[in-house]
């Protein structure tokens, strides 16, 4: 099973405790209100169950309860259907990095409960800088720690390796041509430094492909601001001092939805990306 399945089933079987608790019935009485036997109900209860019961237990359950069927899922926060699935987006001010504090524990929490986790960066994925790169882009912003920052990128491309997450990444083509031509924020970035990045990139995506997959559109053909989606449960959309954050679950399935979009325009396809970076590092000056 899974690690995003686990997820799941994990929070179907907590919640159904849940509406079983509220219900003040017994088991007997409740599986005999929601048509399952005694029994099923005992296996869907059980800590080492794997599964999901079919379809129609679950709208059963649903109905009896009075919630949705997402909320027993766990793919939102939100517990009645109806006109109120819909949850407002909450916007965070004081976003002065696109990875501060609040960036790093939505990471975190989608992280450990295995989740895939789907980004487009300002430039490149901020795990797989160098501590050089790392310094050099956050130079000017007092609020990133850029030390702590940079042994968040180890931790995390360890985590990579020793695990079965997935992290997909699309990119502006344009975003390595620039960082490899030393052009626009990496104007001053030395060419060792930029030479080794790329060099170590490539190898990271060799190394790691296919859980770490990388998609280059053409900033020519299509646009997108940064965005993280943070698994089935909450995505992040970052314009400059603001997060706009997004956890119900249609919010985050059209963010999805558009990551996929990105994904179709793509120019240059994960298996091809690794070659690309060690193409761009071969250029470098």
């Amino acid at each position: 099973m899974t690690a995003q399945r686990h997820a799941v089933v994990t929070s179907f079987r907590e919640r159904l405790q849940l509406v079983i608790d509220r219900s003040r019935l017994s088991p007997s009485a409740y599986a005999k209100a929601v048509g399952i036997d005694r029994s099923t109900l005992a296996q869907l209860l059980a800590p080492a169950n794997a599964r999901l019961p079919r379809a129609e237990t679950l709208a059963a359950v649903a109905t009896l309860a009075g919630v949705s069927v997402d909320w027993l899922l766990g793919l939102t926060s939100q517990e009645r259907p109806g006109a109120e699935v819909i949850e407002p987006v909450r916007i965070e001010g004081g976003a002065h990095s696109p990875i501060d504090d609040r960036f790093l524990r939505w990471y975190a929490e989608a992280e450990t409960a295995g989740y895939r986790i789907r980004s487009v960066p300002r430039s490149f994925p901020d795990f797989l800088k160098s501590a050089e790169v790392t310094a050099y882009e956050y130079a000017q912003w007092p609020e990133v720690d850029e030390a702590a920052t940079a042994r968040w990128a180890l931790e995390r491309r360890e985590h990579l390796r020793r695990s079965e997450l997935s992290q997909e990444s699309c990119v502006p083509i344009q975003a390595l041509q620039a960082f490899a031509a030393g052009t626009g924020q990496w104007h001053a970035l030395p060419a060792r430094v930029r030479h080794e990045q790329l060099v170590e990139m490539s190898t990271i995506c060799r190394e790691l492909y296919p859980s770490l997959t990388f998609h280059l559109y053409d900033l020519r053909q299509t646009y997108s601001a940064p965005f993280t989606v943070f698994g089935p449960q909450r995505a992040m959309i970052y314009i400059g001092a603001l997060f706009f954050m997004f956890t119900a679950t249609e919010h985050v399935r059209a963010l999805n939805r558009r990551f996929d979009d990105l994904i179709r325009a793509a120019v240059v396809q994960p298996h091809e990306a690794c070659e690309l970076m060690a193409r761009l590092a071969e250029e470098v000056r």
